[in-house]
């Protein structure tokens, strides 16, 4: 199967400009934000169709050794399909068209968001 194939047998998780899966997800309808399809990724795993379920992925073949950074990376996040886009600033982003008030707080190694979702 081709890679042009691949794509076009991935099926969107999106209704209506909503994700009714994520139970915090913004609303992108009329939000003049494109939504992206889910698309193949470098490695073989299918990003942003919400199963999570590609036979490639690491996540279905992990084990004590597995490195997590394996899935670290751009091609691992999906643009308009992440729980990244959960938070009251994106949110606010995405529905009010409201950019954040202040600069945003990324810690290395500690999980500021953890709880929230």
């Amino acid at each position: 199967m081709s890679k042009n194939e691949k794509k076009e047998n991935l099926k969107s998780p999106l209704i209506d400009g909503t994700m009714p899966h994520q139970i915090s997800s913004p609303n992108f309808k009329d939000s003049g934000i494109k939504i992206e399809p889910p698309f193949v990724n470098e490695h073989g795993v299918v990003i942003g169709d919400s199963f999570y379920d590609s036979p490639n992925s690491p996540l279905n073949q992990w084990t004590k050794e597995t490195d997590p950074s394996v899935m670290a990376g751009d091609e691992w996040v999906h643009p308009t399909n992440d729980i990244g886009w959960n938070t009251d600033e994106n949110i606010d982003l995405v529905e009010k068209q409201k950019p954040p008030q202040a600069a945003p707080f990324m810690h290395p190694t500690k999980d500021v968001s953890k709880g929230t979702d």
